[in-house]
């Protein structure tokens, strides 16, 4: 009867950490469409139906036993670290522009801090600067300032996770600082038998990752301007627009940075592992010599 009872407790509690980060998750996605001002009854249905469906995705993925997508779901706190980076993202950009039609002294004060990281970042041949580049040279003042402003915003906000996940690994010995780490459990995408030595598939994707982190941010605006002259300019006259396209410029190569760093953490606990077992074993056997 106890264990039944703890059992429902289990069941329960998960319900609800699945049932709130799919909540939180549903409000990220709705911030621009909440705190922009004149947002389209069409792009607000879309906006609903599509945060509806990232809540359900959550919701599944947090609530069943084992993982199926989201990565290093037990080895906390690497995913709440993403997404607290990416909520400050939006939320922070989103009242930026709202203060342009509402100002208030919060949306005031982050204008202020925004417009001075987006000048300090914007230096010759940083990713900043690629993407007010990227713009259409007939860009008004006003739109170059708030995609400055925006990319500034996104890319400190980036630095920032890179920099804070360095400190979880390297102060607090991520991810063993909470205990034991499972491997399988944490990389569900990760096939073992797909041939050759783990330690080494691991390194050669934490590299990949690594690397494309960081060209990703150069990369990427050059790709837009070069498809803008194909297939036609991207508008950044839309506040959703802007927002989402530099928080994904920004927050995508962080994330794969991060991922690199702990695919390569994980591969060096796996090495040290199989070198105490083997160390172990020496010693059983110079023992029974």
């Amino acid at each position: 009867m106890f264990g039944r009872f703890e059992g429902e407790k289990a069941v329960f509690s998960d319900f609800v950490s699945a049932f709130v980060r799919a909540g939180l998750v549903a409000g990220v996605v709705m911030t621009p469409a909440l705190l922009l001002p004149s947002v389209a009854a069409d792009t607000a249905q879309i906006v609903v139906v599509i945060s509806l469906l990232s809540a359900l995705l959550t919701f599944m993925e947090y609530f069943g036993r084992y993982p199926s997508i989201v990565e290093f779901r037990f080895a906390a706190p690497f995913n709440r670290l993403k997404f607290i980076c990416l909520g400050t993202c939006v939320l922070v950009m989103s009242l930026i522009l709202r203060g342009q039609t509402d100002p208030s002294d919060l949306s005031i004060f982050l204008t202020a801090v925004g417009e001075g990281l987006g000048h300090i970042v914007d230096f010759p041949f940083s990713p900043v600067r690629l993407v007010v580049l990227m713009l259409p040279y007939d860009a008004s003042a006003q739109l170059i300032m708030d995609v400055r402003t925006a990319a500034g915003v996104a890319y400190m906000v980036s630095m920032t996770m890179i920099v804070s996940f360095m400190i979880m690994m390297w102060v607090f010995n991520w991810p063993m600082g909470r205990g034991k780490f499972n491997v399988w459990l944490n990389l569900p995408l990760f096939d073992p038998t797909r041939g050759g030595d783990i330690v080494e598939r691991l390194r050669r994707d934490a590299g990949f990752n690594l690397v494309l982190g960081i060209l990703a941010p150069f990369i990427i605006p050059t790709m837009i301007k070069a498809a803008s002259d194909v297939m036609g300019v991207v508008s950044f006259e839309n506040g959703q627009t802007m927002i989402w396209m530099m928080t994904a410029w920004a927050f995508l190569p962080a994330s794969m940075f991060i991922r690199g760093l702990a695919l390569m953490r994980v591969a060096d606990l796996i090495e040290a592992k199989r070198k105490k077992v083997s160390a172990r074993g020496d010693a059983k056997a110079f023992q029974k010599a």
